[in-house]
This record gives C-alpha cells, structure tokens and sequence, in this order.
C-alpha cells in the first residue's frame, strides 16, 4: 500500500508540477501517467473524466487525481493525489506573483510568457484532436478505416458547437440538453 501512494504522490506531484498552462493543456500528461504508463485508467475512463469534470467545480488535474486517488488507494489516496497535484502550483504561484510584483516591466519576461502561451495552444490542440477521435471514431489514432464513425456524435458536436459560437449559448445549457439527448440516442 506505501509503494501505490508513493507512486501516486509522485505521478500526481509530476502532473501538478509540470502542467503549464492547466486545463486542456495538462491533458496530454495526465492520459500518459494514468492510462500509458500506470495504467489505472482505460482511454474511455480518462475521457469520462474529462467529460465529468467539465460537469464539476475544480480544475482538470484536481479532478483526476481526486477520483484516481480514491479508486486506486481510497480516502487516504485520494488525499495525497490531490494535495501533491496542486502543493507545486501555490508555491509557485506565490512565488512568482513576488516575482512579477517587482519585475513586471522587463521585456524578457514578456517573451517568455508569450512562448509558454504558444505551447499551451499546442497542447491543447492535442488533447483537443484525441478527444474528437475518441467520441467520433472511439479510437485515439486516425486511419483509413471510417467504419465506427460515430454520426450522432458528429451531429451533436457540430450542433453544440454552432449554438455556442453562433448564438452565445450558455455551455451549462449545452452539456445538459446534449447528456439528455445523449441518454436518448445511446441507450
């Protein structure tokens, strides 16, 4: 039982140590430590997480590592996933809000933000592109074979994004109109 929470204060520590960012842009490390090399979650359980947590207060990370946590070692495992997940992201933010408090006019710490914000986009846009492949095609790689095209799914996503860009729709009156309608088409 030490071995598994050391190894999930390590994994969850990693994640909210290097998730810059945050959001969508951590997604990519958390499907590498949970599903790639760990193992605790299948690829359908870390898109349900995602999906969940979209339906729940707290960040992406915070969510993961708290039902990981819990499945994986209980209560206490829940516990210490959480807290090595986010204890990095306070330090550091303590840190450099005195940071940019007395430095905030130097032009080199502007460009560093500025390729840290660029890497985010590309993060993002990976997890953005597993995530479409999974509820579209229910597999992380794109092929040839079209076979499983999930045509509901295309027809929702397109749907909702369309109601959001176009006419502003709150995404709470989204995610709750598109999970009842999802109750209806996949049952």
């Amino acid at each position: 039982m030490i071995n598994i929470l050391i190894t999930l204060f390590l994994s969850f520590w990693q994640i909210g140590s290097f998730s810059i960012g945050g959001g969508y842009a951590i997604m990519p490390l958390i499907q590498d430590q949970m599903v790639n090399k760990y193992g605790w979650l299948t690829i359908q359980e870390f898109t349900d997480i995602i999906t969940i947590s979209q339906m729940t207060p707290g960040p992406l990370s915070i969510n993961a590592s708290t039902f990981v946590g819990l499945r994986i070692a209980g209560i206490l495992g829940a516990i210490l996933a959480t807290f090595a997940c986010v204890i990095t992201g306070v330090i550091i933010s303590i840190f450099l809000f005195n940071f940019f408090k007395k430095h905030n006019d130097i032009e080199e710490i502007a460009n560093i933000l500025k390729g840290l914000r660029s890497t985010s986009i590309g993060l993002i846009a990976s997890s953005a592109s597993s995530i479409i492949l999974i509820a579209f095609l229910g597999r992380t790689t794109l092929s040839g074979n079209l076979n499983n095209l999930n045509i509901f799914a295309i027809i929702i996503f397109s749907i909702s994004l369309f109601l959001l860009r176009r006419y502003k729709f709150n995404p709470l009156t989204i995610i709750a109109l598109t999970g009842f309608l999802g109750l209806f088409i996949y049952i």
